[in-house]
């Protein structure tokens, strides 16, 4: 509480020297430094009281004692009163054995001939007015023990913890709850800091799970020998050998691509030409990269590489020059087989062959005799798509906590929050305003309906609990959520009904009123062009101040080149600057010095 009350009087200082108050200034670093109460500093406190008492000022020390007990300790409970005259007890004892070990026996008895009345009919004090004729009274059985250093420290422990305790309970004033507010909100925050490390951790930990299941998938799918699809072993056209260089490039391609793999298998080579059997006799894993290279490139080309596979040319590689006889003969037999395909797969005993396959069988085992039911393209599409998602960009926010109102049944046109953060103003397009909080609860605390339409919603700034409205028939009111009613309503101006925006300054003081003609929609024809247009059909409007407390118009400000519809109105964080759009593409800025308070210049 101590530091709270140092920072309030630094605000407070602050606050008079920019308002001028040089004389109260004056008077209140006066009179905190006769502070008795320290700044609530219970350090302080007590090194005052042992201070007067090192210097024997009884007077001083009964006089301090009083003010505490006036100031402090009339606010605690009637239970609380004994342990407060033990205090003070103790005190005054600890004030006669200071003065009998320090050899001031004079102090010891101007302290009874002072306090005699007081104190002669408390039993507690019965045998101490013997004490400052006794010639050793720390022998003594009676006062042995308030003359060891163990029961000093005792006393001056219990008093400041007394001390600490009553300044923490007793009640503080609205503006010294800040400190509070801050400490919560730092709580918050830390809170929060720590879900979100939680968040990061545990999205940490699925991507390294989600990575080993795709590793352990891709290792079991590589360990497994497919077998051919039975189509492929009845195709006899196909030839021995090329049926070999199939089977032979098969583990290569499996390991690294099993889409690419089994549709490189399906394209057929030609055992005729010696440019084509070639590559052949090169590693697998180079002709394996080479396909998945071609496959690549024709991924990419979208839209044109789909004539190219409805002719019958190959996904993977383009025609070799000078071979056009051969090619043509190729397709004639892709042709062939095409239909060979589509009729067995048409049958229900294809689709029993893949069904009757190991159980065991991974995911990624099963792939090959799924995509027997989807063409190249189809192949292509889900190739980029799996691609697509692996680099799917990260989202801009953490959803920690979602939650809808529902209160409102058609469209909302505006939602305000207040200064403080702590509720919440809708407005739609019926005319239903909710005024709702969010935490800890979602509750609606007012609602109202409104005859006239509303265009127009802002909070008041000072007094958080007062709504401003602005119609479509010319007029601003205020409305009470706490005692859900209007205060007062004003007529802007009957010739522009339209307030399309409000904006209250932060200082609460005044706001500002954005009134504007019958939309032109409504007065001439459909074929009229917009607001926003930069013709010579532009709504015009009036950019109005007023004040908060009177209800009355401070000023007009000018809109230059001509009166224009003003859309939207902001301060800006201490009031002194005016940003507003109108319907004419323009954004103007008001400046509001400081110096003259009462004069706006016109809009930059």
């Amino acid at each position: 509480m101590a530091e709270a009350v140092e920072r309030t009087d630094e605000l407070v200082r602050e606050y008079l020297l920019f308002r001028g108050f040089t004389h109260t200034l004056r008077q209140l670093d006066a009179e905190i430094k006769a502070d008795k109460e320290k700044g609530f500093r219970v350090d302080k406190i007590v090194d005052q009281l042992q201070q007067l008492m090192q210097v024997y000022d009884l007077a001083a020390l009964r006089d301090y004692w009083s003010y505490l007990e006036r100031r402090l300790f009339s606010r605690l409970e009637d239970i609380y009163r004994p342990t407060i005259n033990k205090l003070k007890t103790s005190l005054f004892r600890f004030y006669l054995v200071y003065t009998i070990q320090t050899n001031r026996n004079d102090k010891a008895q101007e302290f009874f001939a002072k306090q005699a009345t007081e104190l002669q009919n408390q039993a507690e004090w019965k045998d101490w007015f013997v004490l400052p004729f006794l010639p050793s009274p720390d022998t003594n059985p009676t006062f042995a023990t308030y003359f060891s250093r163990q029961w000093a420290d005792t006393f001056i422990i219990s008093l400041h913890n007394f001390l600490s305790v009553l300044f923490q309970c007793m009640p503080v004033p609205v503006i010294l709850n800040f400190d509070a507010e801050c400490q919560r909100t730092n709580q918050v925050q830390e809170e929060n800091e720590v879900l979100r490390q939680k968040l990061f951790a545990l999205q940490a930990e699925i991507h390294r799970l989600k990575k080993e299941e795709q590793q352990q998938e891709e290792e079991a799918a590589a360990l497994v020998q497919h077998k051919l699809p039975p189509y492929v072993s009845s195709m006899d056209r196909l030839g021995d050998s090329e049926l070999a260089l199939v089977c032979s490039q098969r583990p290569a391609s499996l390991s690294q691509s099993p889409r690419v793999g089994f549709l490189s298998s399906l394209l057929p080579q030609s055992k005729k030409s010696p440019s084509r059997l070639s590559p052949a006799q090169g590693p697998p894993q180079a002709q394996s990269s080479a396909k998945k290279d071609s496959f690549s490139s024709q991924a990419t080309k979208g839209k044109d590489s789909v004539p190219g596979a409805k002719d019958g040319k190959s996904l993977l590689s383009g025609p070799v020059p000078g071979e056009a006889s051969w090619t043509h003969q190729r397709q004639r037999r892709l042709q062939d087989h095409g239909k060979e395909r589509r009729e067995l797969l048409s049958t229900s005993s294809s689709q029993s062959q893949c069904a009757e396959r190991k159980p065991e069988v991974s995911g990624a085992e099963a792939e090959p005799c799924l995509e027997l039911h989807m063409g190249p393209v189809e192949v292509l599409a889900r190739v980029s798509t799996a691609g697509s998602e692996g680099d799917r960009p990260e989202q801009p926010f953490i959803v920690l906590s979602q939650e809808e109102y529902g209160e409102h049944h058609s469209s909302i046109m505006h939602c305000r929050v207040d200064c403080s953060g702590r509720r919440v103003a809708s407005l739609d397009v019926d005319g239903v305003i909710k005024v709702w909080s969010f935490n800890p609860i979602m509750q609606t605390k007012a609602s109202s309906i409104s005859k006239s339409p509303l265009l127009s919603l802002e909070w008041a700034t000072k007094r958080d609990r007062l709504l401003l409205l602005g119609s479509g028939v010319g007029t601003v009111r205020l409305y009470d959520t706490e005692a859900k009613k209007n205060l007062c309503e004003i007529n802007i101006n009957d010739d522009m009904p339209r307030i399309l925006s409000l904006a209250c300054s932060p200082n609460g003081a005044s706001f500002v009123c954005s009134a504007a003609a019958p939309s032109l929609t409504s007065q001439t024809d459909s074929s009229a062009p917009d607001i926003g247009s930069k013709g010579m059909n532009q709504v015009p409007g009036k950019l109005l101040l007023w004040d908060t407390k009177t209800m009355k118009q401070q000023l007009q400000f000018s809109l230059d080149p001509e009166p224009i519809a003003i859309n939207c109105t902001a301060f800006n964080h201490n009031g002194n600057l005016l940003v507003t759009g109108a319907a004419d593409g323009v954004i103007r800025l008001f400046v509001h010095p400081v110096e003259y308070p009462q004069e706006w210049p016109q809009g930059v």
